[in-house]
């Protein structure tokens, strides 16, 4: 029997990536896995590979955005076994551009789906856990929640504002054996990416004056690729905060993850200002090279 027999655990944003490496993980330790996401076939994939190993899994075709969809997820988790013992808020999507020139409804969609929708579900929760007086909240942030960058602030922001709900609900929930733990990634090699610039793309394209700065952005990302972890680096971190009896409040991976939140923490603010823009391609000497301000 593993570590999470009996266990039932809803993970949002399954179908690829950190969500899809996490489900295969948590199987294997025995839990149920409710794999939650709008790609059905790919879940019913990931769902038939994890019952082929002999574990066990739920596949719920789910829009987190969509009250409905909530609803049907915790319903559909509660059938199970009539408990839910863990809640991986995973789902979520990057926005980016300038502050200037992002739509102000494109910086509300970013954060109905990475906060706003995650909260309500989280509420939807939250009462089945205090009944059973145990489980816990998992939500997948980013280094990104303690360190902002240029041409990423709305993500950012949305990753900033999740932080600030997991610390007020550890100390919420606390008293009914629910814990809250947050994991951080660094930069994770999945289609995240893809979907960001996909989304990005009339900003990153357009005629703008910041054309520059997305050019040395795209290549600070990609020195990022070489650092970068896999999924499975992810997957670890989300078993030890399930696993473990007494969790830390946060987590982090990979290695350069935890260097760069070590530096953010000890760092005058100005050097370490600094050393991002460098590390994304935006430095002082490409803006004075662009004639930027």
């Amino acid at each position: 029997m593993g570590k999470l027999s009996r266990q039932v655990a809803i993970v949002t944003g399954a179908s690829a990536g950190i969500g899809e490496a996490a489900a295969y993980s948590l199987a294997r330790e025995g839990a149920t896995v409710v794999l939650a996401a709008r790609r059905l076939e790919r879940l019913d994939r990931i769902k038939q590979e994890i019952e082929s190993a002999g574990g066990n899994a739920v596949a719920v075709a789910c829009d987190v955005t969509l009250a409905e969809d909530r609803e049907r997820l915790v319903s559909d988790a509660m059938s199970v076994n009539g408990r839910i013992d863990a809640l991986i808020n995973n789902a979520g999507y990057g926005q980016r551009g300038p502050i200037e020139i992002v739509p102000v409804e494109s910086i509300r969609q970013n954060f109905e789906t990475n906060l706003f929708s995650l909260i309500a579900l989280t509420q939807l929760v939250i009462p089945v856990m205090r009944r059973q007086e145990s489980g816990r909240i998992i939500n997948i942030s980013s280094v990104a929640g303690r360190i902002a960058r240029p041409l990423s602030s709305v993500y950012d922001a949305t990753k900033h504002a999740l932080e600030a709900i997991s610390d007020g609900m550890r100390g919420e929930l606390a008293l009914f054996g629910i814990k809250v733990i947050v994991i951080e990634p660094g930069f994770i090699i999945t289609e995240f990416l893809e979907v960001a610039n996909e989304i990005s793309r009339p900003i990153i394209e357009g005629d703008n004056p910041y054309a520059p700065l997305f050019a040395g952005f795209n290549e600070g990302y990609k020195r990022m690729r070489r650092m970068a972890g896999q999924p499975d680096d992810i997957a670890r971190l989300i078993l030890k905060a399930m696993a473990d009896p007494r969790p830390r409040p946060r987590y982090a991976a990979p290695r350069h993850a935890r260097i760069f939140l070590a530096a953010k923490k000890w760092m005058p603010d100005r050097l370490f200002e600094y050393i991002v823009n460098r590390q994304t391609g935006i430095s002082a000497d490409r803006l004075r090279a662009q004639n930027l301000k």
